[in-house]
């Protein structure tokens, strides 16, 4: 009897243990004990100049200032020469880098071809919506103007206002230091999810502020007429989460709105384009399912003295893996980083067989209306194009997703070349009826060849982007130092790399 006593409690034990959420960093609580709390940034409003929270969390800001030291830029579009076939009909076919550090948020926003060349408040190709996930003067800005009127207009239209990089305002209260949300279409996306947002604690903020940027969001448009009977139309961001966080959620809510973010300028697809989902990623992956935050791995805790303080040197844990990956994980530096590199070879090798196989139905889609091919041939077809690359996209357009959820990735990648291939083969017997046997698709192996067919015009682009650098940005940045907006210190050291410089 005895030994059968032993035996339950000792099994009922291990029941317990295995039933606990896997807790990484077992030290974080006691440390975030250890740290001080930061006094007042600002009594009232939002104090979106980021070197003015250095006067209360100097150790905070310093790491976030090595922010700038990721100042290499990779032009992704020369790397993955499929990209502007892929874009044709959208700006992201002119220019799309590889991801720099917070500290330069503002300053690639303005230097990308992307958002063109405006010379007036009201010109421009792009919504004040696009400056959204910059800078801590967009929830300045909100508070100050009022959400409606804040997505209402040109991007040019907050050149002089949108200027202090992704910083401290952007996931905490100016007032107490204490994390919180400062974009209501965070809250909103939440509540359309399934979540009550009154009962979030600490613990979710230290997701869900980086939530408030890396994720799947568009702009949902609404038309309307102001008191002076001029019609307005607010082109609000929106999370599509009412469905769920997979990417065929994502799709299915578009589908059921009939929404396109452009139609291709080869195939003539109605287009999706993915913006960065790093968030519905994470939390459906290991990582967030066992408890970990964005914060566990791309701002660990760290120590100066006797202060204890979180690291604002935001980056990829592979940069640290001593102080993330290996608190949790139990094989040696260069073991992970070895694995690793297994796993993203993979991911590598799917991906480009989607891009590939997507590529080509373009410019097979293409070459089908050249041919005399009917709305009705190409219907299924498109659809298949579409739902493809909205998968490639979903599956690579967060910076980390691999990391967060490889398994998801994989799948969707595999999906993604899945119904390019099946549009292929709907497109060689279209093409065959409409007598074009044996197509090769013209080569797209080099940047400069793959925008040609795009029928992008990279000289006038960046004419007309060094035209507006030249001009209204100077205009732009001596109002916000006037206005006491910018402290132009605060940019001391910053490089001005672009994809288009020499």
């Amino acid at each position: 009897m005895k030994t059968l006593k032993v035996l339950l409690r000792y099994t009922l034990a291990t029941i317990v243990s295995l039933a606990l959420p896997a807790t990484p960093f077992p030290a974080h609580a006691a440390e975030q004990k250890a740290e001080v709390k930061s006094p007042v940034a600002k009594e009232n409003g939002v104090q979106s100049k980021n070197e003015e929270w250095a006067k209360t969390s100097p150790h905070q800001y310093e790491s976030w200032k090595k922010t700038s030291e990721s100042e290499t830029l990779e032009d992704l579009l020369k790397k993955k020469p499929q990209l502007p076939i892929l874009w044709a009909g959208y700006a992201f076919a002119k220019d799309y880098n590889a991801p720099r550090g917070h500290f330069y948020a503002v300053q690639d926003n303005i230097n990308s071809l992307r958002t063109g060349a405006p010379v007036s408040p009201v010109t421009g190709p792009l919504p004040t919506a696009c400056w959204t996930c910059k800078s801590p003067d967009v929830p300045r800005l909100i508070e100050e103007v009022g959400e409606k009127e804040y997505f209402t207009g040109k991007w040019a239209k907050y050149g002089s206002e949108v200027v202090n990089p992704i910083g401290c305002a952007d996931c905490h209260d100016s007032k107490t230091g204490e994390l919180t949300l400062t974009r209501e279409y965070l809250k909103r996306g939440l509540t359309a999810s399934g979540v009550d947002v009154a009962k979030l604690n600490n613990d979710d903020m230290r997701s869900l502020v980086c939530a408030q940027c890396h994720s799947e969001y568009y702009f949902k448009k609404t038309e309307e007429t102001d008191a002076k009977g001029e019609k307005k139309a607010t082109l609000t961001v929106t999370f599509p989460w009412d469905k769920g966080f997979k990417g065929e959620d994502m799709e299915a809510h578009y589908d059921a709105l009939n929404f396109s973010d452009w139609t291709h300028a080869i195939s003539k697809a109605p287009m999706l384009k993915a913006q960065h989902p790093d968030y519905e990623l994470f939390v459906s992956g290991i990582h967030g399912r066992r408890g970990v935050s964005c914060a566990d791995c791309h701002m660990p805790t760290k120590k100066d003295g006797d202060v204890v303080f979180t690291d604002h040197h935001i980056t990829s844990p592979l940069d640290n893996i001593a102080n993330t990956c290996l608190t949790c994980h139990s094989e040696s530096e260069e073991e992970f980083k070895e694995i690793v590199g297994i796993k993203l070879e993979r991911k590598e090798q799917l991906m480009e067989l989607a891009m590939d196989s997507l590529a080509k139905a373009h410019l097979e889609a293409g070459k089908a209306w050249e041919s005399g091919a009917t709305e009705e041939e190409m219907k299924d077809i498109l659809q298949d194009i579409r739902h493809g690359q909205w998968r490639w996209d979903y599956s690579i357009a967060g910076h980390g997703s691999f990391f967060h959820n490889p398994e998801e990735t994989l799948r969707l990648l595999a999906q993604a070349n899945d119904k390019a291939q099946q549009a292929r083969v709907k497109l060689a017997a279209v093409l065959a009826k409409h007598g074009v046997i044996g197509y090769v698709v013209p080569d797209f192996s080099t940047k400069e060849k793959a925008q040609a067919l795009a029928g992008i015009d990279m000289d006038k682009e960046i004419a007309a982007k060094l035209a507006f650098k030249a001009a209204l940005l100077q205009e732009w940045n001596e109002e916000a130092v006037a206005k006491g907006r910018l402290n132009m210190e605060s940019r001391k050291g910053m490089s001005d790399h672009s994809s288009y410089s020499k």
